[in-house]
C-alpha cells in the first residue's frame, strides 16, 4: 500500500498535485493539492482530503456541501510527485453543481458502456424480478446469441435505409445485447477493448 513516505513532497514546497477520477467512469472530476497531512488523513478516512492553498489548512472534500469523494485507489506517478485517486463521488464534484470542475455534465462513452457492463452483471448475479436481463438469462445463451443476431439484422436493415434515428435506436438495441451476450460468456469488455487495441 502506498505511503506517504514514497511521495515526493520536497518538490513541490510540501504540496502534489492530486488528480482525482471517478473509478467507474473514468471521468477525470478536478485536480487538487495534497500535504502529507492530507495524504494520510485520506487513506485514513476514506474520504479525500486536500490541503487548500488560499486557506493554508486542510479541507475533506464534501465537508460543507456533503458531496464526499469516497477513495477507492491511490496511485503515484513514474516521478513520485503527483497523485490518481480514483473515487466515488457522492453528488457533483464542482461547487456549480456540474458532475466536473469543466462544467461538463456528460459522460465519456467508456464511461456509460463500463456502467452499463456492471448493472448487467448485477442482474446476473442478482436475478431481479422484472428485470429483462435476468429473463433473458433464464432463457439461456442460445436464446441471448439469437438476440444478438435479430439486432444486427436490423442494424444492417437500419443502416440501408435514410431514418438516422431508427439507425441510433437499433445500434444502441445491438450494442446491449452484446454487452449481455459477453457477460453470459463471463467475457469483460476490458478484453474486447484490448482487442481492438491490438489491432490498432
Amino acid at each position: 500500500m502506498l505511503t506517504g513516505n514514497q511521495i515526493n513532497f520536497d518538490k513541490g514546497e510540501g504540496l502534489v498535485p492530486c488528480i482525482v477520477q471517478d473509478a467507474q467512469t473514468y471521468k477525470v472530476l478536478m485536480l487538487a493539492y495534497m500535504n502529507k497531512e492530507s495524504f494520510e488523513k485520506t487513506i485514513e478516512s476514506k474520504r479525500v482530503t486536500f490541503y487548500s492553498r488560499s486557506r493554508n489548512k486542510l479541507w475533506t472534500k464534501g465537508e460543507e456541501s456533503g458531496n464526499y469523494l469516497v477513495l477507492k485507489s491511490i496511485e503515484l506517478d513514474c516521478d513520485a510527485d503527483t497523485l490518481l485517486c480514483q473515487v466515488e463521488p457522492i453528488g457533483p464534484t464542482c461547487h456549480t453543481g456540474s458532475i466536473s470542475c469543466w462544467n461538463d455534465q456528460k459522460q465519456n462513452a467508456f464511461g456509460v458502456l463500463n456502467q452499463l457492463e456492471k448493472t448487467i452483471k448485477s442482474r446476473f448475479e442478482n436475478e431481479i424480478e422484472g428485470s429483462y436481463v435476468a429473463s433473458l438469462k433464464k432463457k439461456g445463451l442460445a436464446k441471448i446469441a439469437q438476440k444478438v443476431g435479430e439486432e444486427g439484422v436490423e442494424v444492417v436493415i437500419e443502416g440501408l435505409g435514410d431514418n438516422r434515428e431508427l439507425f441510433v435506436y437499433e445500434s444502441a438495441d445491438l450494442l446491449f445485447h452484446l454487452l449481455v451476450l459477453l457477460r453470459a460468456k463471463n467475457v469483460d469488455l476490458d478484453e474486447i477493448i484490448l482487442e481492438l487495441q491490438k489491432r490498432q
